[in-house]
């Protein structure tokens, strides 16, 4: 399934940088943890240090305001077989353990939330289809 895949994590820019690093973060850990494969090797090197790869897979990091973000989210909905939609509610910030979220999520209506971010796994051609005309975060 690995052969086609593309990855794009999608950011307000405008979140703080604190916010920013932490919203990419934890994208990231739930791209990685639906799709195992994308990061779940070791290497070694000439003097038998080895490491764990972070991915590999290009990971861009997209920006968008979270109007935007929250439309793409919609449009990436529902989630088909073999791809990953990853969203982060601006409302989880708020929220001091996982519990809690969990216990929440279900009186929620994404699409009735700020989306701070959302990172995508899939086919290329859907990827693309997405993310296609937003810009890099610089």
């Amino acid at each position: 399934m690995l052969h086609d895949i593309r990855l794009a994590i999608i950011v307000n820019p405008e979140l703080p940088p604190g916010h920013l690093a932490n919203t990419i973060a934890a994208i990231s850990i739930g791209i990685g943890s639906a799709m195992p494969d994308l990061g779940n090797r070791r290497l070694t090197d000439n003097r038998e240090n080895t490491i764990d790869i972070s991915s590999n897979r290009p990971v861009p990091i997209l920006q968008a305001d979270s109007q935007t973000i929250g439309v793409l989210l919609l449009r990436a909905l529902p989630k088909e077989k073999d791809r990953i939609v990853v969203p982060f509610p601006a409302f989880a910030r708020s929220l001091h353990s996982y519990a809690d979220y969990e216990a929440q999520f279900p009186e929620r209506d994404l699409s009735a939330e700020t989306i701070d971010g959302i990172g995508l796994a899939g086919a290329s051609k859907w990827v693309k289809s997405l993310t296609g005309s937003l810009k890099l975060l610089r």
